[in-house]
């Protein structure tokens, strides 16, 4: 595969198992994330780690994606991922502006740092991977921030869609439901109700989360990688603009 594969947000959950999937499959990788440590962790879980890089940044920040990239020549390939979650009310202490700056501005710097590198690969088609969520289709209360940012970045995904497909450029976003990842975690740190621990409430969320979906399970990273990875190659090129929900059915209820 000629050029690299940025994946945003790769230092834990559902970047880290897209990075160990493309790894597998042969591709070579930008992570990017805030923390090098963590990258740095998920380099080292990597099939050739020597063929893929680490580069910390803050995808708020255009200047230190721009910096990240200063040395590629071109890209194959970007997988949006990076995001934070969690609830959101009005107020002193609203993170409103934190979610939307990350989740969606985040994105679109992000993307737009790295075109001019896809656009020089000399690939018949490229890949861009815009990582939205189950949240981006169906709203849900106190998270109106998290699920502001997911639903603008399926439109995001239509527009740029359209607008990069005479580059022969496939922009598509994947939607999953709930992932069982570190953020699960967060989420029931957050939500567990005095008396119970994280731990208790986060088996208690995936036991119910999991009588709603038709197949019968939350979703594994795996889950996730293995359509990214799907998207990423040459049996993708005639797919563009489209929002796949990965959540074992929950979306038809």
């Amino acid at each position: 595969m000629t050029g690299y594969i940025v994946i945003s947000g790769a230092g834990s959950g559902i970047g880290r198992s897209i990075a160990q999937t493309l790894a597998e499959r042969g591709y070579s990788l930008i992570l990017l994330g805030r923390n090098l440590e963590n990258l740095e962790s998920t380099k080292n879980l990597l099939k050739n780690p020597s063929q893929h890089q680490c580069q910390p940044c803050d995808i708020r920040n255009s200047g230190e994606i721009h910096q990240a990239l200063a040395n590629v020549s071109s890209l194959y390939g970007l997988i949006a991922n990076a995001g934070i979650g969690g609830e959101n009310q009005y107020g002193d202490q609203d993170r409103w502006q934190e979610i939307i700056d990350t989740n969606l501005t985040g994105t679109y710097q992000t993307i737009q740092e790295c075109l001019p590198l896809i656009k020089k690969n000399p690939a018949p088609f490229k890949k861009i991977i815009i990582i939205s969520s189950g949240a981006g289709k169906r709203g849900r209360a106190r998270f109106a921030a998290y699920c502001s940012s997911k639903f603008a970045l399926i439109g995001f995904t239509q527009s740029i869609a359209q607008e990069l497909a005479e580059h022969r450029i496939n922009v598509n976003a994947i939607c999953p439901g709930l992932v069982d990842t570190e953020r699960t975690d967060f989420i029931a740190a957050a939500l567990a109700p005095e008396g119970q621990s994280a731990e208790e409430h986060r088996v208690l969320m995936i036991r119910e989360r999991s009588q709603t979906v038709p197949l019968g399970r939350v979703a594994q990273g795996d889950d996730i990688a293995r359509t990214a990875a799907f998207l990423a190659s040459g049996e993708s090129d005639y797919l563009t603009g489209l929002s796949i929900s990965v959540a074992g059915g929950s979306e038809m209820n």
